[in-house]
């Protein structure tokens, strides 16, 4: 029986479990993203892995991802990082709010998960295909919305560099140099704007049909505005909603933010008041650790035990991620924890870590130290290499890309 048998017959058994986890609707699954389109959405720095590429599943950090607590007591036995090969990724986007999400089907690999199989499942194991993020990306631009840009009666200052890269050329010899644009939404609907180039001094503008976008996708101050020119041409438009915290305020605090920027830390390390938070809920009869680091509402605390239960069971099963949820991915690219797992951490050891602005032409850095290296949770997860590392940081420098 070749894997990819195997593999939909595994599947097939799983529908009923698919769609009684599954809240979101089935048109919504048929409509998935242009990948490229989807990255632009979600930020340069996301790295979705490819199909067939080898991943570890984190429990603990599909546990962080959800709305509430999760009870990993009721699970049968399961290690704290699960090899994985990558079924299927669906790039998707929310009806309502326009967030981009995906959809990862895993098949749990046999072997010592450290790499080498035992050829049993007829699987490469070291075999990665390149994904997106490999390819030559599109021009893409990212603005963060100011107060008179969402104004719903008021139109949206362009950027300089978008209006000429990204946008239909303007002819400058018009007087008033203007023109009628069209892009289109994460759902494949079309919008139509007036691009204008006026003022003193002159600035580029979208007027006409403006207002009835922003009213329309609910757009505020803090959220963010993404033109993409799609390969075939097409001028395509996203969002990226600003993160709330659990207070309502913009960003978790739980997250790496130490210096207020919006980027969480890796799955291996956490800053030291997360450690603090951690060590003071060790005790908690089994419940997630870090549950204060919300995900989004629609990632529940029983589809992250479904999931556990059937990894455990090295069954097939599905996660469900959002990008932006302030979170580190807990399905990590094989080569990347297998990498950081050789390393001798200690403390004193230095670390450097990048991140993406707002407006995605640029990389700002992270410099900071290794302070200690403690285990999470000892009791439910011994031996987790799930933050791991204690760490101080301070923003570095920035670089054009």
């Amino acid at each position: 029986m070749t894997f990819q048998k195997f593999c939909s017959e595994r599947f097939l058994k799983m529908n009923t479990f698919m769609d009684s986890r599954d809240n979101n609707s089935s048109k919504e699954d048929e409509r998935c993203l242009d990948p490229q389109l989807w990255h632009a959405c979600a930020g340069g720095m996301v790295q979705m892995p490819a199909v067939n590429s080898k991943v570890y599943y984190f429990p603990q950090g599909h546990g962080e991802h959800a709305c509430g607590p999760v009870n990993f007591m009721n699970c049968p036995k399961v290690e704290p990082l699960i090899p994985c090969k990558v079924f299927s990724v669906k790039f998707l986007a929310d009806p309502e709010t326009d967030e981009v999400y995906a959809k990862l089907k895993l098949v749990p690999l046999s072997g010592n998960g450290n790499g080498n199989g035992n050829g049993n499942d007829g699987v490469d194991y070291n075999n990665d295909v390149v994904g997106v993020e490999n390819q030559d990306k599109p021009a893409s631009f990212a603005k963060t919305l100011t107060q008179s840009d969402a104004n719903n009666g008021g139109g949206f200052s362009v950027p300089r560099y978008c209006a000429e890269t990204i946008f239909p050329r303007l002819d400058y010899a018009a007087d008033p140099p203007l023109q009628n644009i069209l892009a289109k939404d994460v759902h494949g609907e079309t919008w139509k704007f007036r691009h204008i180039y006026r003022g003193t001094p002159r600035r580029h503008l979208l007027t006409t049909g403006w207002s009835t976008f922003v009213n329309h996708k609910k757009l505020l101050a803090g959220d963010s505005i993404v033109f993409l020119r799609a390969e075939n041409g097409d001028l395509c438009v996203g969002i990226r909603r600003a993160k709330k915290g659990i207070g309502g305020g913009h960003e978790d605090p739980s997250g790496w933010n130490p210096v207020g920027e919006k980027f969480p830390l890796p799955w291996f390390a956490q800053n030291e008041n997360q450690m603090m938070r951690n060590v003071n809920n060790n005790n908690n009869n089994g419940f997630n650790s870090s549950a204060n680091v919300m995900g989004r509402e629609k990632v529940r605390p029983e589809s992250v035990l479904e999931a556990v239960t059937l990894a455990a069971n090295k069954q097939p099963f599905e996660v469900v991620y959002y990008p932006r949820a302030s979170t580190p991915e807990f399905c990590v690219k094989a080569h990347l924890v297998e990498a950081a797992m050789h390393i001798r951490w200690c403390s004193g050891i230095r670390f450097k870590m990048p991140f993406e602005t707002e407006d995605s032409s640029r990389i700002s850095w992270f410099m900071g130290i290794v302070s200690g290296v403690q285990f999470v949770d000892p009791l439910l997860w011994p031996n987790s290499p799930w933050r791991l590392l204690q760490v101080t940081s301070k923003l570095h420098n920035t670089e054009m890309w």
